[in-house]
């Protein structure tokens, strides 16, 4: 850092410092990326990352809820909840430090991408966001962030040993997956939900094209304003009632609010690789059109899939079946 100003240096330990308070658990992470948006509405990556932070809370929510414990063994649901924090702490440990140099850079009006390397940022999207400053292709950035954040959590996640023996093995994460319940879902204040799923979480590409899918699905012109309304109005608390109150249907709180079931974990960076440099970046990955094989409104899904795991939490009470591990 000697080569670097008094005053690049001040920046960095500020981004620093910000990303550290901002990233302390699910609920402030997402109310960070939501206010990032609100701020900088050109970087739309911004607002979709807060929608899938959302899905992230209460999918750790669901591990407290009223069915889960039922199903799965104590020592399974923790390691599951970790295995989500650990993912959401990684992303927004790599990319609020890029979002930050960009409104810095926006605000002096002079590119300062030459920081990111100080942020171990692979060289893929530090090349991304300068191609960002001169061309303003959003789609194309929304892409390259997808691309690189899913890239960021392979190793350390997807492929790390523990999760991969622990969780991606596990049967609850085969039938999970499976079954389509790990569902990305986008809902709004008329009580509609939207959204995808992906079966084959582990695999990288597959990722990458549920997140354009996503993206695609957020940002349309007709449906964007609801969702924007509902994340407005919805302060994030992790629990599935934050959207289910708006059911036409009355529901009962199911799952509970993160902060009062799930301690703040403290987590570590090992040493962190360029994944850009060890994987090639695969074109079908930022040039493919994105293609919607099931429907991308899911109200009914969703009240069909929650049966599905009542009749499930019914089967295991009657037969007395055991928990899974």
């Amino acid at each position: 850092m000697n080569h670097l100003t008094i005053q690049e240096q001040s920046i960095i330990r500020q981004i620093q410092s910000e990303t550290d308070k901002k990233n302390l658990d699910n609920i402030s992470r997402t109310a960070a990326y939501l206010s990032y948006f609100k701020e900088n509405p050109d970087i739309i990556w911004s607002f979709l990352a807060s929608m899938v932070s959302r899905n992230g809370g209460w999918n750790m929510c669901d591990l407290s809820g009223s069915i889960f414990p039922h199903l799965i063994a104590a020592k399974t649901r923790k390691q599951l909840f970790l295995t989500y924090e650990r993912a959401n702490w990684l992303i927004f440990h790599d990319v609020f430090p890029q979002l930050l140099v960009y409104q810095y850079s926006t605000k002096i009006n002079r590119p300062m991408f030459h920081l990111l390397s100080f942020f171990n940022v692979s060289s893929f999207i530090q090349k991304e966001w300068q191609r960002y400053w001169i061309g303003n292709d959003k789609k194309r950035l929304t892409t390259a962030l997808i691309i690189n954040e899913q890239n960021v959590i392979q190793t350390p996640v997807i492929d790390h040993p523990i999760y991969k023996k622990k969780v991606f093995r596990s049967l609850i994460f085969s039938f999970q997956d499976w079954l389509h319940f790990s569902c990305v879902l986008f809902p709004t204040c008329g009580g509609e939900v939207y959204g995808a799923s992906v079966n084959g979480f582990k695999s990288l590409s597959k990722r990458i094209n549920l997140g354009k899918r996503l993206a695609e699905i957020l940002f349309h012109p007709r449906l964007f304003p609801y969702f924007f309304e509902f994340a407005e109005k919805t302060p994030h608390t992790g629990s599935r009632y934050d959207y289910e109150q708006y059911f036409k249907i009355k529901t009962v709180r199911n799952t509970p609010m993160l902060r009062t079931s799930f301690p703040v974990i403290t987590h570590h960076q090992h040493e962190s690789e360029d994944w850009s440099m060890r994987r090639t970046v695969s074109p079908a990955w930022l040039y493919f059109p994105v293609r919607h094989q099931h429907p991308i409104h899911l109200t009914d899904w969703y009240f069909a899939k929650s049966n599905q795991l009542q009749l499930l939490l019914s089967i295991q009470k009657v037969l007395q079946l055991k928990k899974w591990e």
